[in-house]
């Protein structure tokens, strides 16, 4: 190689003769390109521009011979390499011929044998022979496939080691450049297939699967950080970020003015192409590290994200971040401005960045990411992270210094403040994204990247702080309207009601609560974690809900202590709670049917480590839990309810049994003719006109649902006082009797016809015992004969044999 050494105009002695020029036809393009660049036309060449060009080739001349050294090197280890292993392949083909040889000898000299004899030797030496094969078929395939890995190695790290030298970046070079990156990242591409296909192929290689990934590992720690640098070099020169002065106003004109400034916008011709080289290079780059990531993790953890924010973009959102950092600081007191400011870079840009850079990303094959999604995402993360860093800290920290009644209070409205900002910010950001023609997704990921309420996912505490701030805000304002007599009732003037409360008689407070409760929900919405919005609302909604039962408890207990219920004034405050309650119920077991209710109970059976059985996949129902984030409170509300309902059940009972207590001692009238023109009992009709009055006003001021309870409870109520009282008293009916009875039943039954089309099937045992009266003697004696057989047959159902029996004995016929 010394021998052929080109001679330099330095080493040419003084006394020779000038060399004629070469023939410019004879010159490659690239020599003819470098001396039109140097020897510009009408330019005279002087002494020191002559004696720096020189230095300059001789330097050049060095630099690539002792490249051509190096390459010479690695191609004798290459030699040597293949060398070595053509040997061990052909040691491999002589050891299986002399096999082969061996085989034919034997066949040969057992040719007298017969032919079941010679045909079982074969057969004992093919496999044999057959596994050796495929053992020198894999050694060959080996050394087929580490040559040619080693070979696509070599090229990646040559190429990284023409990145690295400096002296090659030069304007004149850096095509050069690109070509040289370029094709070691499809040289990066080609290892990565190989490897993939020989993890899935030969998993027992690991070892030559591992030196590569190392090999390539080094050399992607080179090539990322440099197309980075080179990258960020590139957004400088084409003046991004854009100055925030330049910013748009809301209207048309103003957008259109930010678009103009745009640099993204206004790049073009070669400017144009380097960016869209650099931003291309950086695509693959990334799509090159997720496939090796992802060939890395196969057969490991499938629910382990190997998502990252897209380079290209990040690169563009970071600096544009650290220039509005300066304004940022200065509004911390103000933090509405440092919200718009954020929408406005986010909406002013997005079209720009979609429209240049998603083509690359799509050429790139980098699947699964969208410019615009990207770019929401990250203004969203840079606004997160400061709110992370010096907004929320500043705000807790006045919180722990603010001591005073006076001045507490102000730190929590400015708290309360910046959430609202927050879900307003996030709001407007889901409008942007939806008119971007990104889709709705609820993916986890995504909701957290796009949500500037994602501080709290790394902050649970600062959750329960806002909780806490939220409820007693809420609370401070219940208080007054709780006491406030006007909303106790379902007339109030200018009241707002919430829908439904008309159907259960509920009064304002209930629809009061209502709409607290449901703008706890709406505020945690926006809360990207499903489990953090079941928390906050068992901290903020849970707690309203039981001030308000609470509430409703007192006003009872407070009417039943004053007059037990039997005033109806007492009565009408019961009614109102229990219509409170009852609509409160509603609405929320209503709620519960909602998705994002399914899935705040579907999160925390998953947190708690609760296994969803088959049913839960498609209901949305967990075995052994009722897989509700208000269910308790449902609960508390129904049996609260269904104690109260009882309760005024069970006086209008004992009024009702007061009233009848001389009808059932009186036991001469069952046998008793009955007075001519009046067919029922005068003291019974005086209880029935008792029960109808107390079931009128229960009717006019209990909900449909809950007299419904209350009317089928007294009908039970009083069957089971009459059957008791008259039929199982031994009490002997004659004819007469039994007719009275039956006309005293009938008006009963008229009572509550107004409800039911047939009564007599809420009173059964006292119907049952009127059939067994009216019934003929013959008849009746097959009672004691027959038992149960003729009770069956005659309807005789909820009654015992007994008490049956009972009844017959009592029946005299004269």
């Amino acid at each position: 190689m010394q021998s052929k050494k080109r001679k330099t105009p330095a080493n040419l002695p003084m006394d020779s003769s000038p060399e004629s020029l070469p023939a410019i036809t004879s010159l490659s393009p690239p020599v003819v390109s470098f001396l039109n660049s140097t020897f510009p036309p009408k330019h005279d060449l002087n002494l020191s521009e002559s004696t720096n060009l020189v230095t300059e080739l001789d330097t050049h001349c060095s630099e690539l011979t002792h490249h051509l050294t190096d390459l010479t090197h690695r191609l004798d280890a290459s030699l040597l390499s293949y060398a070595s292993s053509s040997h061990r392949i052909s040691d491999a083909f002589h050891h299986v011929h002399r096999q082969l040889q061996d085989l034919k000898s034997k066949s040969s000299s057992f040719a007298s044998t017969s032919d079941g004899e010679a045909e079982d030797m074969a057969v004992d030496e093919l496999p044999a022979l057959a596994k050796e094969v495929a053992r020198v078929a894999t050694v060959r395939n080996y050394a087929e496939t580490a040559l040619k890995l080693d070979s696509l190695v070599g090229d990646i790290e040559d190429a990284v080691t023409s990145v690295m030298n400096r002296n090659l970046k030069k304007q004149s070079t850096r095509q050069y450049l690109e070509e040289i990156r370029v094709n070691a990242i499809n040289s990066l591409k080609s290892v990565d297939d190989i490897l993939a296909s020989v993890t899935r192929e030969h998993p027992q290689w690991v070892r030559l699967v591992s030196a590569a990934d190392h090999r390539v590992d080094r050399a992607l720690a080179i090539l990322r950080p440099q197309a980075i640098a080179d990258y960020r070099a590139l957004l400088v020169s084409i003046g991004w970020p854009p100055p925030l002065s330049t910013l748009s106003s809301s209207n048309t004109e103003g957008r259109r003015t930010a678009e103009e400034s745009n640099p993204l916008s206004a790049m073009h011709g070669e400017l144009k192409k380097k960016y869209c080289e650099n931003f291309l290079a950086l695509c693959s780059l990334q799509e090159l590290k997720r496939r090796r990531k992802s060939r890395q993790l196969e057969g490991y953890n499938h629910n382990t994200s190997i998502y990252q924010p897209l380079w290209g973009i990040e690169e563009l959102v970071n600096p544009l971040s650290l220039a509005s950092l300066h304004h940022f600081q200065k509004w911390v007191d103000k933090p509405e401005y440092i919200f718009a400011l954020v929408y406005k870079n986010t909406r002013d840009y997005i079209d720009s960045v979609d429209g240049l850079l998603q083509p690359l990303v799509d050429e790139a094959m980098l699947t699964g990411y969208s410019c615009r999604e990207e770019w929401i995402s990250g203004m969203v993360t840079s606004l997160s992270t400061y709110l992370a860093k010096e907004i929320f800290p500043a705000y807790v920290s006045r919180l722990d210094e603010e001591t005073t009644v006076e001045v507490r209070p102000q730190g929590r409205m400015s708290w309360l403040h910046l959430v609202d900002l927050m879900i307003a910010f996030d709001k407007k950001i889901q409008a942007l994204a939806a008119l971007s023609g990104i889709l709705d997704s609820e993916e986890y990921s995504l909701l957290q990247r796009m949500s500037s309420l994602s501080v709290f996912c790394d902050r649970p505490d600062w959750l329960d702080l806002w909780a806490e701030i939220e409820l007693d805000n809420i609370l401070e304002k219940l208080k007054p309207e709780m006491e406030d007599d006007r909303n106790w009732t379902t007339k109030t003037r200018g009241a707002v009601f919430f829908p439904g409360s008309d159907v259960y008689k509920s009064p304002v407070a209930s629809s009061i609560v209502l709409q607290h409760v449901s703008s706890v929900i709406d505020r945690c919405r926006s809360i990207p974690s499903v489990f953090l919005r079941s928390r906050f609302v068992r901290l903020v909604g849970a707690p309203i809900i039981q001030t308000f039962l609470n509430c409703l408890l007192t006003k009872c207990q407070d009417a039943e202590g004053l007059t037990a219920l039997a005033d109806d004034d007492a009565v009408a405050r019961v009614m109102t709670a229990v219509n409170s309650a009852h609509n409160l119920e509603s609405i929320l077991v209503e709620w519960c049917d909602d998705i994002i209710f399914v899935e705040m109970g579907l999160a925390d059976d998953n947190e708690s480590g609760k296994v969803f059985g088959e049913s839960s996949l498609s209901t949305g129902v967990t075995e052994g839990s009722e897989n509700g984030v208000l269910d308790e409170e449902i609960t508390k509300l129904e049996e609260f309810r269904k104690e109260w309902i009882d309760k005024m059940t069970n006086v209008v009972l004992r009024g009702f049994d007061a009233q009848i207590r001389d009808y059932i001692k009186n036991k001469k009238h069952w046998q008793e003719m009955i007075e001519e023109g009046w067919t029922v009992t005068r003291s019974f009709v005086v209880a029935l006109d008792f029960l109808q009055g107390k079931m009128s006003r229960l009717e006019e001021g209990l909900n449909s649902m809950d007299f419904i309870t209350v009317w089928r409870s007294l009908a039970s109520g009083i069957d089971r006082l009459i059957f008791n009282g008259i039929l199982m008293t031994n009490t002997k009916f004659y004819s007469g009797g039994v007719e009275r009875f039956g006309g005293d039943m009938d008006v009963l039954y008229g009572v509550f016809r107004s409800w039911c089309l047939r009564p007599e099937g809420f009173f059964p045992r006292v119907s049952e015992g009127l059939k067994l009266l009216k019934l003929e003697e013959n008849i009746l004696q097959e009672l004691f004969i027959q038992g149960e057989s003729w009770m069956k047959h005659h309807g005789i159902r909820h009654m015992s044999i007994a008490e049956a029996e009972k009844i017959a004995r009592c029946r005299v016929f004269k």
